[in-house]
């Protein structure tokens, strides 16, 4: 794709350009539709904005694919983009998210660091360091690696791929989850003596943080959110997981996802900007352009429905139809043949409003494993239960 951007904010004279993004999710889909090449257009439009902004180092706070394994297709959409968005001269700093295999994501890390792509698969990655590319790591340890550029500006990452038991190879213990996040980030610090920018990259739920129907378990009921608070000492926290772009006070940041993956996801999608300074980080909102708009509609009339299909060509939509009887056949071929996008076609019929059809498709593992339970023993599960079940299903994911 063409690199044509317009760029009008003022950075200082000693800098680094630092690029956060999240959940790329390759190889999603939406329901029956095919993304694949959405998702390359965006990541392209990422290599642009990487060398428009004259961009230093791309922090990819994980999902990048969407399910553990990929299909080829997207692994090789992958390996062309990360490639671009490094270039010849940048670092690429990327943990693995719940939604990735980190063994098998950080499998080429070797390979991959030659070309300035840093890969965290688990929380015990240490990456080579030197070389001659001009932005390089030139440290790490267990979980961390301090980049730096030409000028000799450096920043520290604390770099925690998606956290759990299994991931760290600990056993479970009674621990509660904040303290054992607090020991897994502690183990990243080991590097960090001060005088530089001090960035966490992870893969977290953070309490009060704004979740969307495309995110699956987020919060493991609850087990898995941690407070905004765990995060004081650091200078910026790039996350991913949530796919809504959200801020939790003033350094914790949600990037979103790449492109709108659920149809509640109506904000527009963008990356974050770092400008460092010494020791402070400035941060500054880059939306992006491509993709895909997701839409969702709502009718009484199947006529003035297809009507106002057509002004929705070129997006995915969603449309609810509240009607006093059922679509006939030529009904429904009309609002099909009126937007080749729409991809969910929602019939309520009049007496259906108070008490609509329970959609098990729409519904969490941990809602449909509660609506099972009471099926069979006539009540709720207890919330340990309930968390318990989800832990498994999460490890075996």
């Amino acid at each position: 794709m063409q690199c044509v951007r317009s760029v009008n904010f003022a950075i200082p004279a000693f800098f680094m350009n630092i690029l956060h993004t999240s959940d790329w999710h390759i190889g999603k889909r939406l329901m029956d539709r095919e993304r694949l090449p959405e998702q390359i257009e965006a990541l392209g439009e990422l290599g642009c904005i990487c060398d428009e902004r004259e961009v230093d180092l791309v922090l990819v706070a994980g999902d990048v694919f969407d399910t553990y394994m990929p299909s080829a297709e997207a692994e090789e959409a992958f390996f062309h983009a990360v490639k671009r968005i490094a270039g010849a001269r940048r670092a690429v700093v990327l943990i693995s998210g719940n939604h990735d295999d980190g063994v098998r994501l950080a499998a080429s890390a070797p390979l991959a660091a030659e070309e300035g792509i840093y890969l965290f698969g688990s929380g015990r990655d240490v990456m080579p360091v030197g070389g001659t590319r001009p932005v390089r790591a030139v440290a790490s340890g267990e979980g961390y690696v301090v980049i730096a550029n030409e000028k000799g500006e450096r920043v520290y990452i604390n770099a925690l791929p998606y956290p759990n038991e299994a991931r760290l190879k600990e056993e479970k213990t009674e621990e509660r989850y904040t303290d054992k996040l607090c020991r897994w980030i502690a183990r990243g610090e080991a590097g960090f003596s001060g005088g530089m920018p001090h960035i966490l990259l992870s893969h977290l739920f953070v309490a009060g943080g704004l979740v969307s129907e495309s995110e699956r378990d987020i919060d493991l009921g609850g087990a898995r959110a941690v407070p905004p608070s765990l995060f004081d000492g650091f200078d910026y926290v790039a996350l991913g997981h949530l796919h809504k772009p959200q801020r939790l006070g003033d350094k914790v940041r949600y990037s979103g996802s790449l492109l709108q993956y659920s149809f509640d996801e109506q904000e527009k999608k963008q990356v974050i900007l770092l400008h460092t300074q010494g020791e402070e980080v400035v941060c500054e909102d880059v939306l992006l352009t491509v993709g895909k708009r997701l839409v969702r509609l709502e009718e009484e009339n199947a006529e003035r429905a297809a009507a106002l299909l057509k002004q929705y060509e070129g997006c995915f939509v969603e449309l609810t139809l509240r009607l006093n009887a059922p679509l006939t056949s030529q009904e429904t071929q009309a609002l099909r043949a009126a937007n080749e996008g729409l991809v969910s076609l929602i019939v309520r019929t009049q007496g259906q409003a108070s008490s609509p059809t329970l959609r098990r498709s729409m519904l969490s593992a941990g809602e449909l494993f509660g609506e099972y339970y009471r099926s069979v023993y006539g009540e709720a599960p207890a919330q340990e239960l309930t968390e318990a079940f989800l832990e498994l299903l999460e490890e075996g994911a």
